[in-house]
């Protein structure tokens, strides 16, 4: 049993197009794509309860029972584990729950996708957002170009650096609910970093492009701009870089796990 206070919010549901790389690997949902020979979604629950810190779970889907049925029908039956209903968005889904009943705060938020997870990855992105309303993870170029060369990601370009997110966020305080519905204004642009920041002012933005700005100063701004503590938390860890949302990303997260 954890001795932890974090809820974790696990995002199971389907994006459009979704469907069609899950069946492509002869799965129904994206969540239930096998790595190392067991499905996204059971590793990262099996990660979030080894967790010290995470007290509970709840995964969030437009069907979680659907999900957990066959061999992972023990996920349903661990006391541990919850479940609700998503919506359309995935921030107002997030902010159905978020706060309530259900996942009292502090919650972290994470994905089926992420399923190189570990819970030294979950505990060392915890202990980096403590006393703040909302943190979320990066993992530098560097260091994820130093374990993967091949792997394309999305990168954030800052004076001090190249990031690209690791799907963990920390919701602490009531107003992390602004944060939420900050994100579901700018949604559609989730993976575009320039267009978010020019949500907070042109000027942000401009830095941004000529990048003479570092990544802590961007956080700050946006989230004075939003009256709220954000903070960015650095992973050492490349693997936490990996999202399998494509065919590549799974090969990779295959061998990886292979090696461990």
């Amino acid at each position: 049993m954890s001795g932890g206070n974090w809820t974790a919010i696990l995002l199971a549901g389907e994006r459009p197009g979704e469907n069609h790389f899950a069946r492509s690997q002869g799965v129904p949902a994206k969540a239930l794509i096998p790595v190392g020979g067991e499905p996204m979604l059971e590793r990262v629950v099996r990660t979030l309860l080894a967790s010290p810190s995470v007290a509970a779970t709840v995964i969030l889907a437009q069907d979680p029972d659907a999900l957990l049925t066959g061999p992972l029908g023990w996920i349903r039956e661990e006391p541990r584990v919850r479940t609700a209903r998503s919506g359309d968005g995935i921030s107002t889904s997030i902010a159905a729950v978020a706060g309530g009943a259900q996942a009292p705060y502090p919650v972290l938020v994470t994905t089926a996708d992420h399923a190189l997870l570990t819970p030294e990855m979950v505990e060392t992105f915890l202990a980096g957002a403590a006393a703040t309303d909302v943190a979320f993870a990066l993992v530098e170029r560097k260091v994820v170009e130093a374990g993967f060369p091949e792997t394309r990601r999305t990168w954030l370009r800052f004076s001090d650096g190249d990031y690209t997110g690791a799907n963990l966020f920390a919701l602490q305080t009531e107003r992390s609910a602004r944060a939420l519905e900050i994100w579901s204004r700018i949604e559609k642009d989730r993976k575009k970093a320039l267009r978010i920041l020019s949500f907070f002012g042109p000027l942000l933005a401009l830095r941004a492009l000529t990048r003479t700005i570092s990544l802590d100063s961007a956080a700050g701004k946006v989230g004075r701009r939003a009256r709220l503590g954000l903070r960015a938390v650095r992973l050492p860890f490349a693997e936490a870089a990996i999202d399998v949302d494509k065919p590549a990303d799974l090969a990779l997260a295959n061998r990886i796990v292979a090696g461990r």
